[in-house]
Parts: structure tokens; sequence; C-alpha cells
């Protein structure tokens, strides 16, 4: 079973099982992992789910969509070259990630 490490900014780490298919912030949410808020509903800036992924793992992800790319400059913190969305991560077979979480989220 796939997992995902969340570490938020002041280095607490935190690992859980994922459910291949659903996405990084689906998993958060499930398992109670602070940090990534995920209420948007299409009405929130995109901070509440902005996640800097691990640069071993950003080489297994499929390339960063359009929409992504627009929607992270409304990100409450800067976005980094490993910025992504973890609403947009979705977890697949054998692909364990690890994510830290910015200092600032909504």
């Amino acid at each position: 079973m796939p997992q995902v490490t969340y570490t938020d900014h002041t280095g607490a780490s935190r690992t859980v099982a994922a459910n291949v298919g659903d996405s990084v912030m689906e998993t958060a949410v499930r398992n109670g992992v602070p940090g990534i808020v995920a209420e948007c509903g299409g009405s929130l800036s995109c901070a509440t789910c902005h996640v800097y992924v691990d640069q071993d793992g950003l080489a297994s992800l499929p390339p960063m969509e359009e929409m992504e790319d627009e929607m992270l400059w409304g990100a409450a913190e800067d976005r980094q070259d490993n910025s992504r969305l973890s609403c947009q991560l979705k977890v697949t077979e054998g692909c364990d990630l690890h994510v830290t979480t910015p200092t600032t989220q909504v």
C-alpha cells in the first residue's frame, strides 16, 4: 500500500497509508493530518493545499498541468520549483510521496 509522509514547517513528520487514486489532500483529510485545510470548494485560494514535494518524489509525478501552475500563484507562501497542489497529486501504486507543508496556510 502506498504511503504519504507529511512534514510540517517545524520538521515534525507523520506517515499514513494512502489509497491508490486518492489525492494527497484527500489522504491528509481522511487521516487528520494538520496543515492542509482542503476546504476550497472553489471559494478559497490555493493556499489551502499547497505543498512542497520532496525532490526524489517529484521526478515520479506527472508534469504539472497549466491549471495547477496558474492556481499556485494564489498560494499564501511563495512557490518553489517543487511546489504542487495536494488536491492535484494522485497517489499511485508503489509511489510513496514525501511532502512538506508551508509555514503559512490559510
